[in-house]
């Protein structure tokens, strides 16, 4: 969600006139940081880098700094307190202010704080610059009915709010247009959309209705609620040959005593059985997970629950977090906090048998064809492996090399290999000979030669003809 908001800021701002920088531009004109709340580190991380800034705007005092999305919706007067020299701060509720926020805080030579309390306008309706020409996030509800004891978001993001069906499949169908094969629909739970709206089976024919979309190769969503999981979302997935063999779905904790005090309505028994009717109908899904380690009150007991859980589930890959407290959440208020020491040494153990696991996982694609869609980026031993990358349709990442004579794929081009080899989080393929490697040019690989040809075009310039000013984040000075 961060993401894709952080590209509707992009957006907003070019389509004002300001131009990506680029390195050895010198000092940016505009640095926007988009924040997030769900953890303490982030706030950590904005305060040093405006800490940083400070030196730089001081040479360059007309660089405007603005800071927005969720750190924003919750410090408010906090950020400009602790860092006076910020230019605008907005909230998650006001993303499309940004630019008259710039405007007016150079005209009244005065900072702006903008916070709204309810969704202004859906940040899919505003405009976009995509990172990449061949995926595309597609927003579908925003906001949170659920009271999880330890997150954040319901009081930032707000109570959810759904997108009428037709608005989505618009925004989909307009996405392969310009050369988008695969989007991922986001929600903070993905599968309670139509809750608004009243219509409990919604989520299923969405998906079924992403199927008849002519050119859109593949679709995924994240994240959904365990609570709200329904057989016919399983359904849905099974039988629209698109919806991907892959699903994320957040397990948080394996002790249903721990889960109680996180008030997420379900418990393992139920979470295990989602898991096994997905693979009874779609046997090769990859299943994915979050875990959160040391919850107020969890004990030895608990924590082997997760681990059980953990190992009967067997996770294609787990994002793995350290109970982290958040002030104003029900959590930072219970009683028996654990000592760090404690929290890290679960966070040993349970990352030390998810990364066994996902080797084994790993392992048994070994062998298998896989139908691979290459991404602009490569892995950090490109230049030494020759290899390119990619995502298979169950989201595993295949870094690939080409056979002798074979035909080089584009960003966006699919091409069919074989595995060859396995490592914990990551898959390789190095075909034999041609007959082992295919590839199909797909419209997004037209779509990125497009791009690249457009950049390397003129100048960018402003609504008015003018040349825009540059917008990144500036080189920022080492620490002593």
């Amino acid at each position: 969600m961060n993401v894709h908001d952080s590209e509707r800021l992009s957006g907003l701002l070019e389509s004002t006139g300001l131009v990506p920088q680029q390195p050895g531009d010198g000092t940016a004109d505009v640095v926007v940081f988009n924040t997030c709340a769900v953890r303490e580190n982030a706030d950590n991380k904005l305060y040093g880098n405006l800490g940083l800034l400070a030196q730089v705007k001081e040479k360059h005092p007309d660089m405007q700094i603005a800071v927005g999305g969720c750190l924003a919706q919750k410090d408010r007067e906090t950020i400009l307190r602790k860092a006076p020299w910020v230019d605008v701060v907005f909230g998650t509720h006001n993303v499309g202010s940004l630019p008259a926020l710039l405007d007016r805080a150079r005209h009244n030579n005065k900072a702006q704080l903008e916070i709204l309390e309810s969704l202004e306008v859906f940040p899919s309706t505003l405009p976009t610059k995509r990172d990449s020409v061949h995926s595309g996030w597609v927003s579908i509800s925003v906001g949170c009915n659920n009271t999880c004891t330890f997150c954040i978001v319901p009081s930032l993001r707000g109570k959810e709010r759904d997108r009428r069906p037709g608005e989505i499949l618009a925004e989909i169908e307009a996405l392969v247009a310009d050369g988008v094969i695969e989007v991922t629909l986001l929600g903070q739970n993905v599968n309670s959309y139509g809750v608004e709206f009243g219509d409990r089976l919604a989520f299923g024919k969405l998906l079924r209705a992403c199927g008849g979309i002519e050119g859109l190769e593949r679709v995924r969503f994240t994240s959904p609620h365990p609570a709200a999981f329904t057989d016919d979302v399983i359904e849905a997935m099974a039988e629209t040959p698109n919806v991907m063999p892959q699903l994320h779905m957040p397990l948080q904790s394996g002790s249903d005593k721990v889960l109680k005090e996180m008030r997420r309505s379900y418990r393992s028994k139920k979470f295990l059985g989602i898991l096994e009717k997905v693979r009874e109908n779609i046997p090769h899904a990859a299943i994915t997970t979050d875990i959160i380690v040391g919850f107020p009150g969890e004990t030895e007991e608990d924590f082997q629950a997760t681990l059980d859980v953990v190992a009967a589930s067997r996770f294609a890959s787990a994002f793995t977090f350290q109970y982290s407290k958040r002030p104003g959440t029900p959590a930072a208020e219970l009683e028996h906090q654990l000592p760090k020491a404690v929290v890290q040494e679960r966070y040993e153990r349970l990352t030390a048998l998810q990364d066994r696991i996902c080797a084994e996982e790993n392992a048994k694609q070994v062998g298998r064809t896989v139908e691979v869609m290459v991404t602009a980026q490569s892995g950090k031993k490109a230049a030494e492996t020759q290899r390119l990358s990619g995502r298979s349709t169950d989201q595993r990442l295949v870094h690939f090399s080409i056979p002798a004579s074979g035909e080089t794929p584009r960003p966006g081009d699919l091409v069919t290999i074989p595995i060859t080899e396995a490592a914990a989080f990551h898959l390789v393929s190095d075909p034999a000979s041609l007959a082992e490697y295919s590839v199909r040019r797909s419209r997004a690989g037209d779509a990125w030669d497009r791009a690249q040809a457009d950049s390397c075009g003129a100048p960018a310039t402003g609504p008015s003809g003018t040349k825009g000013v540059s917008l990144g984040m500036p080189l920022l000075p080492t620490r002593k």
